[in-house]
C-alpha cells in the first residue's frame, strides 16, 4: 500500500508539472506556426509576375517560370522611377503595336493584380494577330513561354542597361531566335492572349526593366513605359 501511495503521489506531481510548463510553451508554439505561415505567404508574395514577369532566386539561376517567382522581387535599384524613365532612351521608343499611336495608350502601370501584385507594365489592346514591333534596336535575349505571360520576348538594348518585355504573344515572327539582332520597327511577334490573358481581350503586355550589372533577363527594376512611349 505504501508503494501504491508513492506511485499515485508521483503521478499527481507529474501531471501538475506538465500542465504548468505545457501551458507556458503553448503560446510559443503558436507563434512559431504563425511565423511559418507568414513566411510562406511572404515568399509567395515576392514572386515576380508580369511584371513582370520574372522570378528572382537566391542563387543566380534562371527561374522555371518567369512570372511565378516575375514576376519575384526586382533588383535593388534606388533610382527614382522618373529618373529611370528619362534615362530609358535618348529618343522616344516606338509604340510596339502596328497601327497604334501614343494617343491610343492607357497608363495601367500601377493597376492592381492578383495576390497583391502591381501591374508594372502597360497593356496595349489590339486585335489578335496584329504585328508586334521592336521598340528600338537591340537583340533578343530570351524567348520564354511562361504560365502567366504566355509567349514572351525579352529584348536587350545595345548598352545592356534596359530590357524590353513583350508578353501574351499569339506567336513569334518567323525565324525569330535568341541572340538575334533586331531593328526598331521590325516585326518580332503578333498580339495574342496566351498565358493568363483573356481570349476576349487580346493585347500586348509591354514592360521596361532597368537591368543590374549581371544583366539577367529575369531580373530588373520596372519603369513605367507610358511616359516613355508618350515622349514625356
Amino acid at each position: 500500500m505504501k508503494f501504491l501511495g508513492v506511485l499515485l503521489l508521483g503521478m499527481l506531481l507529474g501531471a501538475l508539472v506538465y500542465r504548468e510548463f505545457g501551458e507556458r510553451r503553448a503560446p510559443a508554439l503558436a507563434t512559431g506556426q504563425e511565423c511559418a505561415s507568414a513566411c510562406a505567404s511572404a515568399e509567395s508574395s515576392t514572386s515576380h509576375d508580369l511584371s513582370s514577369s520574372r522570378p528572382v532566386s537566391a542563387a543566380a539561376a534562371p527561374p522555371l517560370d518567369s512570372e511565378s517567382a516575375a514576376a519575384t522581387a526586382p533588383i535593388g535599384d534606388t533610382t527614382p522611377v522618373a529618373s529611370q524613365a528619362a534615362a530609358v532612351a535618348p529618343e522616344q521608343l516606338l509604340v510596339p503595336v502596328e497601327g497604334k499611336t501614343a494617343n491610343d495608350l492607357t497608363d495601367t502601370f500601377t493597376d492592381a493584380r492578383s495576390q497583391g501584385r502591381s501591374h508594372d507594365a502597360i497593356d496595349i489592346m489590339a486585335r489578335a494577330g496584329t504585328p508586334v514591333l521592336a521598340v528600338a534596336d537591340g537583340h533578343v535575349e530570351k524567348l520564354f513561354d511562361s504560365k502567366l505571360g504566355g509567349l514572351t520576348i525579352y529584348q536587350f538594348e545595345p548598352s545592356g542597361k534596359f530590357a524590353y518585355y513583350y508578353a501574351h504573344l499569339q506567336r513569334y515572327a518567323d525565324g525569330l531566335a535568341e541572340k538575334q539582332a533586331v531593328r526598331r520597327g521590325q516585326v518580332i511577334g503578333y498580339v495574342g492572349s496566351t498565358g493568363n490573358a483573356s481570349a476576349d481581350a487580346p493585347h500586348l503586355h509591354f514592360a521596361i526593366f532597368v537591368l543590374g550589372p549581371e544583366r539577367r533577363w529575369w531580373e530588373g527594376a520596372a519603369v513605367n513605359p507610358y511616359p516613355v512611349l508618350k515622349g514625356k
